[in-house]
This record gives C-alpha cells, sequence and structure tokens, in this order.
C-alpha cells in the first residue's frame, strides 16, 4: 500500500500524474504511422491496455531513435575518442589489468558486506534502509570500497569530502569519515628505496633511521633520522612501492569511464566531467611528487622571509643533498598542536597571542603567497618550543585567484558584522553563472543559516597522559563535525537553488576557517577572529597589488 508521501509526490509530480490520466486511445492508421483517437480499437479494457502498450513502445523506440541521433551526430568524433583510449591504454600498461583483479575482489568483499546488511533488514517493517537503496553506489558502501580500494580511492574520497560544490551533500557528509591510515611497510624495503633514490650508501648521509615509522598512510611513510654531517634531527618522507603505476593505473581508468560516459551523453559535458577528473588527476600526481611538496615549503619559507614573519613562523627546512621525487627530508620540528592549552601556556605566557600570529601569517599568505596552507588541522599547525608558529605538510595547498579573494575578502567582513546583503553579493559575484539573483531573498535564506552557528556544539575535554616523570594534562576541543559539515553543506545547498556555483578553493578557504574557529574557541573564546584589529585581513588587498617576490 502506497504511503502518504508517496502519494503526496506523485500528486505533485507532473510526470506522475501523468501515468493516472486515461490515455488517448491509439491504432494504426494508414501508411504505418500511429493515429490517435481515431476508430478501430474500442473503448473497453482490452483497448486501453493496448494503447497503452502501444504508447510505451512508442516512447521507447522514439528515444532509441533519439539516442541513436545523438551518437550519429558524434561519430566524427570517435577517432578522437579512440587515439585518447589507445594512448591512456598504453600509458597505464600491465598494472591495469592487476587493478583490474584488485577493483573485483573489493567490489566482491563489499557487495558481500552489503548483501549480509540486506539480510538484516528483509524481515523487518521498516524496509530497506535509504542509505542501502542504491547498493554499492550508495555514500556509506562506495565509501568503504574506496577504502578497500586503496591510495587513489582514498584520496578522490578526500577530494569528494573537500568539494561540497561538486558532489551531492550525502555523499560528501559521508566521505568526511574515509580513512587513511595503511598498514605500515617493513623497513627492509624503506631502506632499499632509500638506496635507489639517494645513490649513495645510507650511513654516508644520515648518523641513524629510526626504523619504527612516526607515521603511516597511504601513501607516504616518514620515519625520524639524523643527519651525519649536521648532526640535526630531520624526519624521511618516503613514497610507498608501487604507489605511482597504482595511482596512474586507477585514474586512467576513471579517465577512461568519464570520456566514454561524455560521448555517450553530450549533456554531461556541462558538468565538466572529463575536466573535473583532470584536475584530480593532476592534484594527486603532484602530492606523489616530493619535489612539489618542497617547492610547497620553499615557497612558504620565502613568503615568511619577504614578510618578516621569519621570528613568528616557520616552515621545516627541506635538506636538497637528500631529497628526489620519492624522498623527501626535512628538518625535524619540535612542539604542540595548537589544541593542546596546557602546554601552550608552559611555553607561551598569552595564548591568544600565538593564535593572532597564526591568523595573520596564514591570512598573509593567502594573497602574498603563491599558495596557502590547505589543511591547518591540529596535526599540521604547532606552537614550537621557541614560540613560532610551525606549519608542517605542505601535501595540500591552494591557490586563490584575485577575484575570489575580493569576494572573499567582502564576505568575511559581512560575515563578522553579521551583513546580510553584502554577504549574498559577495557571494553572488564569487559564483556568478550570468543569472539574475534576488539578493533580498538570497540574504534572508543566509541569515537563517548563519544564526544557527551559535548553536554549534564545542566541548572542551581534558586528557590525561602518564609519562614515568610527570603527568601533562591537554585540553582539546571537540567539536561536532556533523554540525560544521552541515552549515557548510547548507550554504552550498541554499546558493545552488540562486544558480550559484563556486570554485574548489572557496570550499577550501572555508574549511581552514572552521579549523581557526575551533583554534578561537579554545585559545581566545572572548575574540571575534574577523573583527579583532590585531588580525590583518582587509590590508591583504594592498599587499595583493604588491608582487613580493
Amino acid at each position: 500500500m502506497a504511503s502518504a508521501a508517496a502519494r503526496g509526490a506523485a500528486a505533485r509530480s507532473p510526470l506522475l500524474v501523468h501515468h493516472h490520466r486515461r490515455l488517448p486511445l491509439v491504432h494504426p492508421g494508414g501508411g504505418g504511422s500511429l493515429r490517435v483517437g481515431g476508430p478501430g480499437i474500442g473503448p473497453g479494457r482490452e483497448g486501453r491496455r493496448r494503447a497503452r502498450v502501444g504508447v510505451r513502445v512508442f516512447a521507447r523506440y522514439s528515444q532509441a531513435q533519439d539516442f541513436s541521433t545523438r551518437l550519429q551526430d558524434r561519430v566524427g568524433e570517435l577517432p578522437k575518442l579512440v587515439e585518447d583510449l589507445l594512448q591512456t591504454s598504453i600509458s597505464t600498461g600491465p598494472r591495469g589489468a592487476f587493478r583490474m583483479a584488485q577493483g573485483i575482489q573489493a567490489v566482491l568483499g563489499v557487495g558481500g558486506e552489503w548483501l549480509n546488511d540486506l539480510s538484516k533488514t528483509a524481515n523487518t517493517s521498516a524496509g530497506i534502509p535509504t542509505q542501502m537503496q542504491l547498493g554499492l553506489l550508495s555514500p556509506l558502501y562506495l565509501r568503504r570500497l574506496f577504502e578497500r580500494m586503496g591510495a587513489t580511492y582514498i584520496k578522490l574520497g578526500q577530494f569528494v569530502a573537500s568539494a561540497p560544490t561538486l558532489f551531492p551533500a550525502e555523499y560528501v557528509e559521508e566521505f568526511q569519515k574515509c580513512f587513511d591510515q595503511a598498514p605500515a611497510v617493513p623497513y627492509d624495503v624503506i631502506e632499499s628505496i632509500l638506496r635507489e633514490e639517494l645513490q649513495r650508501p645510507l650511513d654516508s648521509v644520515y648518523e641513524y633511521i629510526d626504523p619504527v615509522p612516526i607515521a603511516s598512510a597511504s601513501i607516504a611513510q616518514v620515519h625520524g633520522a639524523r643527519l651525519k654531517s649536521s648532526q640535526k634531527d630531520v624526519v624521511i618522507k618516503v613514497l610507498k612501492p608501487g604507489i605511482e603505476d597504482t595511482l596512474v593505473a586507477d585514474l586512467n581508468f576513471i579517465y577512461v569511464v568519464a570520456r566514454v560516459l561524455e560521448f555517450l551523453n553530450p549533456e554531461l559535458q556541462r558538468t565538466s566531467l572529463v575536466g573535473i577528473v583532470k584536475d584530480i588527476k593532476e592534484s594527486m600526481l603532484e602530492e606523489v611528487d616530493f619535489r612539489k611538496e618542497a617547492a610547497n615549503i620553499q615557497v612558504f619559507e620565502g613568503y615568511i622571509d619577504a614578510m618578516g614573519f621569519d621570528r613568528q613562523a616557520k616552515a621545516p627546512f627541506v635538506y636538497q643533498h637528500c631529497s628526489t621525487k620519492r624522498v623527501l627530508t626535512m628538518e625535524r620540528l619540535y612542539g604542540v598542536p595548537l589544541t593542546d592549552l596546557d602546554s601552550i601556556r608552559s611555553l607561551v605566557p598569552d595564548p591568544e597571542l600565538t593564535l593572532v600570529t597564526a591568523l595573520n601569517v596564514w591570512f598573509g599568505s593567502l594573497i602574498s603567497c603563491e599558495s596557502f596552507h590547505a589543511d591547518v588541522h591540529a596535526g599540521n599547525l604547532w606552537l614550537l618550543r621557541d614560540g613560532r608558529i610551525g606549519f608542517i605538510d605542505f601535501g595540500i595547498v591552494g591557490r586563490i585567484s584575485p577575484r575570489t579573494w575580493a569576494a572573499m575578502e567582502v564576505f568575511l567582513a559581512s560575515f563578522a558584522t553579521e551583513d546580510y546583503d553584502a554577504m549574498a553579493t559577495a557571494l553572488s559575484e564569487m559564483g556568478a553563472t550570468g543569472n539574475d539573483i534576488n539578493i533580498n531573498e538570497f540574504a534572508k535564506d543566509l541569515q537563517k543559516i548563519f544564526s544557527s552557528i551559535q548553536d554549534l556544539d564545542t566541548e572542551i575535554i581534558v586528557a590525561t597522559a602518564r609519562t614515568p616523570d610527570a603527568t601533562a594534562v591537554s585540553a582539546n576541543v571537540v567539536l561536532d563535525e556533523r554540525q560544521m559539515n552541515a552549515l557548510f553543506l547548507d550554504l552550498v545547498r541554499v546558493s545552488e537553488s540562486y544558480g550559484l556555483k563556486f570554485p574548489r578553493e572557496f570550499a577550501l578557504l572555508m574549511k581552514q576557517l572552521l579549523y581557526f574557529d575551533r583554534y578561537t574557541r579554545l585559545l581566545a573564546p572572548s575574540m571575534n577572529m574577523l573583527r579583532d584589529e590585531r588580525i590583518n585581513i582587509s590590508t591583504n588587498r594592498q599587499l595583493r597589488r604588491t608582487d613580493r617576490f
């Protein structure tokens, strides 16, 4: 029996209403044509049934004709498609077949999980849960599949999570949970990679290397070490074996699927599907080339020096003589995350000034630096032992255009003053698509969204960690991630209802601002980071006009 909701939906949908209307009578006319409404088929039940069958057959025939016509129109593009697919297949090599086998195994594994979960709901009155109705394409099971498929798909999942302007909200929310932690590669394998990359005995470069990794993720593994020449403590980031080939094979497969889909359905070109895949591919391949990360660090160091921030902030020094495409040797920084309140108080007299410094350095980098740090979570933003702010891990950086920043600057100012008309104007300029926007209505919707930010739950949790010498107490801010994600997704959803489409850099910026909002709640709860006179946001407009380096 249909539910009330389903009946209501049917009443509202013109497509569903059509099926409840009495269809006109149809019968074959002269010359093989279909003639509507003439004599020949009586008004009885059998006649109406045959009429409906005729309409469905005609509709399907028309759709097939339409699809066939679209393909014929694109025949001229077929040679280019075939050439593109062949070149992609050649560049993939034999690794593609191996990854195909792994993919089948992953699909079977997650498919088994879905069937098992489905069997548990089969005998319940509630029916199949929404998250299971799409099978392996539902957000939950697709995330599990991505995690089983390894590095490429984990990174792809993280891209989905960071791009709510490109992907449906349900997928963005689910992929926030994408877990990037992998078993450690045995040290003898890491040692072999280091020898191959550095082309000299390791004991001529390093005094020692700790065989136990500091961290192990899907793409790289990090070990502590000490340099032989300078006796400096360093960390060595090593690309895991086979990752490059796996990435190329996986990304080529995704590219092929996107190209074929766009060829079969030209309307997908409006969504820039192939363009999005190319951007993902370029971003991921940059992440496995540690020369890019080294360059990002050096650019940021140049910004710090040029702006006179060298006594306030620091990025790890890169040792070029023992760094390559697959190995990155960096200065080891010692400090505490910006969420470790008790330790911060032991290092500096005023934690609030620490936060002001971090904000000024980061805001300045948005415009005055070629790229900005786009992952300032607590693991990557530290207070160092010497009182400076340490920016760590430049694998993910963002680049913002002057046009986007100009709108973003107005957005931040209007957010601080709760001027929703100005905020609506700024967002409409940033995501402009040529549509006429009702600024007043948009402003009212924005006010509804942002009035809820004060209701976000922030909880201070005190964790006690015992050591042989003392008891260290650290306070950490735990902010309900789902509430923050829901807030941002509401902003995107409402904006898209007005025809706006934001650049991905806007999502990256907003994510970092949410991180800083957490730090503010812990280190300076009475401070408004967007209105405080000590924090330079608006002056960055002048810096943008001056090419500092």
